[in-house]
């Protein structure tokens, strides 16, 4: 809802990690507000650039969030409700396991019918949101222009807080 009569509302957000689970976050919440009629600009720095390239590749790290519930996708409705407590030495130590977690958390998305990151950036882009990539991450990281999707802006942080500055809601991922 506009905040007034010839001002749509404003969202900015900073995506600053990239693994699957948190992909979606930064895409919902744009995509969402961008169907609301507002403004929308994400800045990915960091970890959450690699989400603006052209081959997306975001994994679940298991290792990074200790608290994730591993549920299967398949089997019967009492396998498919067991929380597996696999423990963190298993989940670094595991060669595979980050393929086999993103596999698993995949297919779980994919049996809820919610959407890939792939869909929701999409949307983001049919729906004008503003995708900014981090000038200086990228030069950091190595990585050419040509990396990513040619709908993103490349900039710096004064580019994004300038668009930030006038935004009802401001978010970091």
């Amino acid at each position: 809802m506009p905040t007034d009569n010839h001002k749509p509302r404003r969202l900015a957000i900073v995506s600053s990690k990239g693994t699957l689970d948190w992909a979606y976050p930064p895409f919902i919440l744009a995509s969402a507000a961008a169907a609301m009629d507002w403004e929308v600009g994400i800045f990915f720095t960091f970890y959450g650039l690699p989400l603006l390239k052209k081959d997306l590749t975001a994994s679940v790290s298991p290792m990074g969030n200790p608290a994730m519930p591993m549920k299967m996708p398949f089997g019967s409705d009492g396998f498919q409700n067991i929380d597996w407590k696999i423990p963190n030495v298993l989940t670094s130590n595991l060669p595979g396991f980050e393929s086999v977690a993103t596999s698993l958390m995949k297919k779980s998305f994919k049996n809820k019918g919610v959407a890939t990151v792939e869909e929701l950036r999409e949307m983001c882009v049919e729906m004008d949101a503003r995708l900014i990539g981090c000038q200086m991450t990228m030069d950091v990281f190595g990585f050419e222009r040509g990396d990513f999707i040619d709908e993103c802006e490349i900039g710096g942080a004064a580019m994004f807080l300038e668009y930030a500055a006038d935004a009802d809601v401001n978010l970091f991922i």
